[in-house]
């Protein structure tokens, strides 16, 4: 099996259940041992930071909800077998009992580049503060008080800012998600 007959697909899944629609796949591939068609199954996801309760939690989100990109020769029973399983709609362009419509060079290469360019995005945050800013504490006891960055520690992502408790400055330790600017 060459890798140029291989190309790209969409395949239409149940909304929020695009990981469990690629296990599925996968795993329906592997058992019928149709592994030399298929070379990947694609959810591309990005990574989230969303604070709740003042705790930081990292999700994922799926980039394109309803749909599971696939990389596989579909010729005979493949298509067929990917449609019976459980959470597939059915492939993105489709004439009504027609052939799937592979993606063209293009979209894989703008899709591609945005799996890459998302799963790299989290490392290389700009910071967005400076020091001297006055800022407002959004999250934690000191929700808001407001206070003035002293320094920018990049490495644990966390700022010291001074804040004015009782008519005192106390010095505090806080993420950049804690706070945010004055405008």
């Amino acid at each position: 099996m060459t890798d140029s007959v291989k190309k790209w697909y969409v395949v239409r899944a149940i909304g929020g259940q695009e990981n469990k629609v690629k296990t599925y796949i996968e795993n329906e591939i592997a058992r019928l041992g149709m592994t030399d068609y298929v070379d990947r199954v694609l959810v591309p996801s990005e990574k989230v930071i969303q604070v709740r309760n003042g705790k930081k939690i990292n999700k994922e989100r799926v980039y394109f909800p309803g749909y599971v990109m696939i990389e596989a020769n579909l010729s005979g029973e493949l298509p067929h077998i990917i449609k019976s399983i459980t959470g597939v709609i059915g492939f993105l362009g489709e004439v009504k009992g027609g052939d799937p419509v592979p993606m063209r060079k293009s979209e894989i290469n703008r899709m591609l580049g945005k799996v890459d360019e998302l799963s790299v995005q989290n490392d290389n945050v700009a910071i967005p503060f400076t020091v001297g800013e006055t800022v407002k504490v959004i999250d934690g006891p000191f929700n808001g008080f407001d206070g003035t960055i002293e320094k920018i520690n990049e490495e644990k992502r966390k700022l010291e800012v001074m804040v004015k408790i009782f008519g005192r400055k106390t010095p505090l330790e806080l993420s950049y998600m804690q706070v945010e600017k004055i405008s």
